[in-house]
């Protein structure tokens, strides 16, 4: 990765943090504590991948910034929402999320749910309180409602995490794992792509086809990196609670591949997302660098 990268990433993420600071309910807003809890579950914290593949997939199609802004915000309190959800005891029970206390631990379990339910709406309140004085840009608006409803849903990010709930214990095979990373983790991430791109323009099918290739090998590309990196760091590294899907019986790509075979597929999954964005030529590149970092990473 390159140096222009690394300074458009950091400037990237301190400039969502900003966004995403404002477009949050205020933490002395009536009720307060939920409001303190909601900033809590999603302000300073992750590497923000989903912000950053917005804003890069918009500078394809030199996308307006509010509507860039607006769009990461929603789908980043979609992720914080999912991932509350997922460390209760009812689901995942985790205690460690980002290197601090999940917000059922920090708060309680009752606020924890009112937190994921309130930030999901939250997430549908600014995406679609854009420019409504501009039809192309209300169009593309109703347009990205819709992609991230469908992608946080029962045949999105939500049926993913049933089919994980129903594989505690069961070999599944790695054609079945990878259907249900698609949905799980993988359904976000091209919502997240693809909703940048559509913040420019009304794509055209060989668009969206391009963009979802990319989408969908960057999307198990995290997931299976997610798998090496749960066997192979420390808590304090991952900035949550290590080896805890094998504790926890659950299917993964090291469980059915091992190490070796699920780095190599990560690798052959980035390969297939740069192939897919040559069509975009140059102002893809920091689409390029970001399936680089997905691979790459290690937290």
């Amino acid at each position: 990765m390159s140096d222009s990268f690394r300074s458009w990433m950091k400037a990237t993420q301190a400039d969502f943090e900003l966004t995403l600071e404002r477009l949050l309910p205020s933490a002395v807003t009536v009720p307060e504590r939920l409001h303190q809890a909601m900033r809590y579950a999603a302000l300073d914290g992750g590497k923000r991948v989903r912000p950053l593949l917005v804003y890069a997939a918009g500078r394809l199609f030199d996308a307006p910034a509010e509507l860039l802004a607006r769009a990461a915000a929603a789908l980043e309190m979609i992720h914080a929402y999912s991932l509350v959800h997922d460390d209760m005891p009812c689901m995942d029970d985790d205690a460690l999320r980002r290197g601090k206390p999940t917000v059922h631990v920090q708060y309680d379990e009752a606020t924890a749910l009112l937190v994921g339910d309130a930030l999901q709406a939250q997430a549908f309140v600014v995406l679609a309180g854009g420019d409504e004085e501009n039809t192309d840009n209300a169009a593309r608006g109703l347009a990205m409602v819709r992609l991230l409803a469908h992608a946080a849903g029962s045949v999105g990010m939500c049926g993913g995490q049933a089919i994980d709930l129903a594989s505690v214990g069961v070999a599944l095979t790695q054609d079945q794992l990878e259907q249900m990373h698609r949905l799980k983790t993988g359904a976000l991430l091209r919502a997240s792509v693809l909703m940048g791109a559509m913040a420019g323009k009304t794509l055209t099918t060989a668009e969206v086809a391009a963009l979802d290739v990319y989408a969908g090998a960057i999307g198990l590309a995290f997931q299976v990196v997610d798998d090496v990196l749960d066997a192979t760091a420390d808590s304090a590294t991952l900035g949550k609670t290590a080896g805890k899907d094998a504790a926890d019986n659950k299917p993964t790509y090291v469980s059915i591949l091992g190490l070796d075979a699920s780095r190599q597929l990560a690798e052959k999954l980035c390969s297939d997302a740069h192939a897919a964005l040559l069509p975009f030529g140059e102002k893809a590149q920091q689409l390029h660098d970001l399936a680089d970092l997905i691979v790459q990473r290690k937290a």
